[in-house]
């Protein structure tokens, strides 16, 4: 089992930056391959960015690909999301999530953190 705890969401600027960090509970976490999900209302989930049990496999949605960063640190059981340029369409609530597989199903999921892009 995981918790997943995301943090550092809020409101920003269109063009500024935010950097979202989820942090995980348990002593498996390297064992997990760890992804960004979004979803603003009225649309479907979106799975933005992912990474490997690793941190050497990254993935990213074309949406945000040359924007978005994500990175792990496995010794402090936490995945980011360094978010760049931002703009009004990234608003959402982000998810983390953790799985088997990076680019598979994902097992355990977090709270959400509200990102609001404002012009």
């Amino acid at each position: 089992q995981v918790q997943l705890v995301e943090s550092g969401g809020g409101l920003v600027q269109a063009g500024g930056s935010l950097r979202l960090s989820c942090a995980a509970s348990g002593r498996t976490f390297s064992r997990y391959a760890m992804g960004w999900f979004r979803q603003a209302p009225g649309k479907e989930r979106e799975n933005v960015a992912a990474i490997s049990k690793s941190g050497l496999g990254t993935a990213y949605a074309d949406s945000v690909k040359g924007r978005f960063t994500i990175s792990r640190d496995n010794a402090k059981n936490t995945v980011f999301l360094q978010m760049n340029s931002l703009k009004l369409e990234d608003t959402a609530v982000y998810y983390c999530a953790a799985g088997p597989l990076m680019l598979g199903e994902y097992d355990f999921w977090g709270q959400g953190t509200q990102v609001t892009v404002s012009s």
